[in-house]
């Protein structure tokens, strides 16, 4: 497999034959590579790998940046993986060293404590390379053989498909296949180099298995040949694997999916953006979610709001940019507790992104009112919100309640400035098991609901309508208007 480069590169616009160099790459990007890398050959560790918090949000790996891995026991329990980066600060004029990554697995024993040295020799290797002599010292008559052997760490699982495929002498075993691929991927490095290096098909793999691996691989030409022949019956699963292959090469798999492929499944259209979000990949999901209503019949109009609610568990970041690019009638087809779930966070700028756009409470307003006017120290947001645009139903006396119980008494008399009915909330009020609370809250409703009414009905008079007129009236707060 190639390596994991830290810089980003382009054809030079003076000689396209030459590259030029582009900035860094972000360290997010890298750590999900990785992670990829890990989880193919089995080497990922068990209880958490996980990026460290300052790399995050967009931050680049410094130039001329080295990579290093330490493994110890930890302080309680389980054995850590730590990585670091190295690189000369010259404004500092300084060596600077920084945590980057940090893995552990549970177990503690010494299969356990091996496993983990391999850990960090495959990442090590995917950094740096595994050949014996570099390119630039090499010898007369080419690059020396590797002729120590290969060191190869096998968990239970994967020693019981070893000793299976001997003993059975089996061509093709269904339930092992993913510890078969770690091992091939481990011994060779990818798929496709077995296939070269042994001249034969491992388990007689069909055109489609292939093409997922050269996803899995990364090998962009093998994937590039092969893919066009099973795109009749794959095109969904195609998708889906290639979203979820991180990097400029998995990016690069995708836009040649979306180019030649016109329609895919909802379902399978759904999945590949999810998996786009999972690897924190902005650039991709924007791509996929800017096509979705060309390559997807009859698209869900909430499709993009659901998206939203997807990458909100783990990547706000994405979650806010898929907002943004969002049109009014997309947030308004949104899942109400997309607006719940930015209330959670008191994220105002988004709260107002949503409601300036159309989002509905609907059956979430209640929750998202009694969050954002609990102890009333985010009442004002609630406030603002209502404000710019109704995004609670005027018969949702549930809300209404809830800022009742929050003693939020200003927000209540929003609602019922934008049509809610006092009265109607009272008797609703009375059928549930929770009863009304008699307090200086609702006191102070009744008073400003008297003046809503005696608001509207001098309105009505001021028309030329007598106070008991009803013959074409509409009901507004209880009162008859014309």
């Amino acid at each position: 497999m190639e390596i994991i480069e830290f810089d980003r590169w382009r054809p030079s616009a003076d000689d396209p034959r030459k590259l030029e160099y582009a900035g860094q790459r972000t360290a997010e990007e890298v750590f999900q590579e990785l992670k990829h890398r890990l989880e193919g050959t089995g080497y990922l560790p068990d209880e958490y790998f996980l990026l460290r918090d300052e790399w995050e949000n967009g931050q680049e790996i410094p130039r001329d940046a080295g990579l290093f891995c330490t493994v110890d026991y930890g302080a309680s329990e389980g054995v850590y993986v730590d990585v670091y980066l190295k690189w000369y600060d010259k404004t500092q004029e300084k060596s600077v060293t920084e945590s980057f990554i940090v893995g552990k697995t549970l177990g503690e024993n010494g299969n356990d404590l091996d496993r983990m040295f391999l850990t960090a020799s495959a990442i090590t290797k995917a950094v740096h390379g595994d050949h014996a002599t570099h390119t630039r010292y090499m010898k007369i008559g080419g690059v020396e053989d590797d002729v120590g052997g290969r060191v190869v760490h096998l968990s239970q699982q994967e020693e019981k498909v070893v000793i299976a495929a001997l003993v059975e002498q089996r061509e093709r075993q269904e339930e092992a296949m993913s510890q078969t691929e770690q091992l091939l991927r481990r011994m060779t490095g990818s798929i496709t180099a077995y296939m070269d290096t042994v001249g034969q098909r491992p388990l007689h793999i069909s055109g489609y298995d292939k093409a997922v691996l050269a996803i899995r691989d990364g090998e962009l030409p093998a994937f590039l040949e092969l893919y066009p022949k099973v795109l009749e019956a794959h095109a969904g699963d195609l998708l889906v694997e290639a979203a979820g292959r991180p990097g400029a090469v998995g990016r690069s798999m995708t836009r040649s999916l979306l180019d030649d492929v016109e329609q895919f499944p909802e379902a399978a259209y759904s999945a590949a953006c999810q998996k786009a979000i999972d690897i924190n990949d902005p650039q991709k999901v924007s791509a996929l979610l800017a096509n979705a209503a060309d390559r997807v019949a009859d698209l869900s109009p909430s499709f993009h709001g659901e998206m939203a609610c997807y990458a909100w568990a783990d990547h706000r970041h994405i979650a806010r940019e898929i907002i943004k690019q969002c049109s009014d009638e997309q947030i308004a087809a949104a899942p109400p507790h997309l607006l719940e779930q930015f209330a959670m966070d008191k994220d105002w700028r988004t709260m107002s992104m949503l409601v300036e756009k159309g989002i509905s409470g609907g059956s979430s307003a209640e929750r998202t009112l009694h969050m954002l006017t609990y102890e009333g120290r985010d009442s004002w947001m609630a406030e603002e919100l209502l404000q710019k645009r109704m995004w609670v139903g005027v018969n949702d006396y549930h809300a209404l309640h809830a800022c009742m119980e929050n003693g939020a008494v200003d927000v209540a008399k929003l609602l019922l400035d934008q049509g809610m009915d006092l009265d109607q909330y009272k008797e609703w009020a009375k059928r549930q098991s929770h009863g009304l609370r008699c307090d200086d809250t609702l006191a102070s409703l009744e008073e400003h609901w008297a003046g809503l009414q005696t608001q509207a009905q001098e309105q009505g008079q001021d028309q030329g309508e007598g106070p008991d007129s009803v013959a074409g009236g509409a009901t507004m707060g209880g009162m008859t208007l014309g």
